[in-house]
């Protein structure tokens, strides 16, 4: 396995891992179960699996792997890489730091203001 292959791959396995134990699906996925949200064949996984615990990004946990500390920095990290175009507010969209947030009537406000018509 080259070194970059091992970062595309440790790149796709945390932000996975990251996804899935935000979304409630799995803490602690084996290699079938990961194989299985990143279309790799799970026998070639394990050996990336086993070399990303060795560096500290992962840690065993029953038969599957969890997230370290600095495997969830990095998870959290590049999932918010993959979607940032999605997430940033879109033109005319407030922003977090907007008045708008100070209340549901605020809220309402600055809606109809943004969607007036001048």
């Amino acid at each position: 396995m080259s070194e970059l292959d091992a970062l595309q791959v440790r790149d796709e396995v945390l932000q996975a891992m990251y996804w899935m134990r935000a979304e409630g699906i799995d803490s602690a996925p084996t290699a079938p179960v990961l194989a299985r949200f990143l279309a790799v064949p799970a026998g070639t996984l394990e050996a990336y699996l086993e070399r990303f615990a060795r560096e500290g990004h992962l840690e065993r946990a029953g038969s599957g792997f969890a997230l370290t500390q600095a495997g969830e920095e990095a998870g959290k990290r590049t999932f918010a890489d993959e979607f940032v175009d999605l997430t940033r507010p879109t033109h005319g969209e407030c922003d977090a730091n907007c008045w708008c947030h100070d209340s549901p009537e605020s809220a309402a406000d600055c809606l109809a203001e943004r969607t007036s018509v001048h």
